[in-house]
């Protein structure tokens, strides 16, 4: 009876999967992966919301409202501070004049899960830096398409 009803919860799951997640999964209608909006939708909409107003279904539980990532450009002076974005995603430059972190740090998450992908195939530290590095990347590129205008 478990396994039944553990198969109809998989089924359910699986089939709402494309009506509801798809537009949020990353996978364009024509089958192509956007890694970056995968990656915000997967780490960062829980907190900073789908929009990324900073309205995740978590704000009620984090004791400091999570950054409205819509103006970042526009609160500094028109410019996308990517360096800046980069260093906070990544968490290993730490910025004592701000305080303790609220964020999650997710560079070490990053490297960790390269590092599983490469399961049974040659992948080096240094290829995991590498593709944990190109996930914060994309992940920025689709943090500057939220930008208000």
């Amino acid at each position: 009876m478990k396994q039944i009803l553990l198969g109809a919860a998989a089924f359910a799951a699986a089939t709402a999967y494309p009506v509801f997640g798809f537009a949020q999964s990353g996978i364009t209608a024509g089958g192509a992966i956007d890694i970056g909006k995968r990656e915000y939708f997967y780490s960062c909409a829980v907190c900073h919301g789908n929009a990324g107003k900073g309205d995740g279904p978590l704000v009620e539980l984090l004791r400091k409202t999570p950054t409205d990532l819509t103006t970042i450009q526009k609160n500094n002076g028109g410019v996308f501070p990517f360096d800046r974005l980069y260093a906070v995603i990544d968490g290993r430059e730490v910025l004592s004049a701000h305080g303790p972190r609220e964020m999650p740090v997710w560079g070490d998450q990053f490297r960790v899960d390269a590092a599983e992908l490469g399961r049974g195939f040659p992948l080096s530290p240094q290829n995991a830096e590498s593709l944990g590095r190109g996930r914060i990347i994309a992940l920025i590129g689709y943090i500057y398409t939220l930008q208000s205008k």
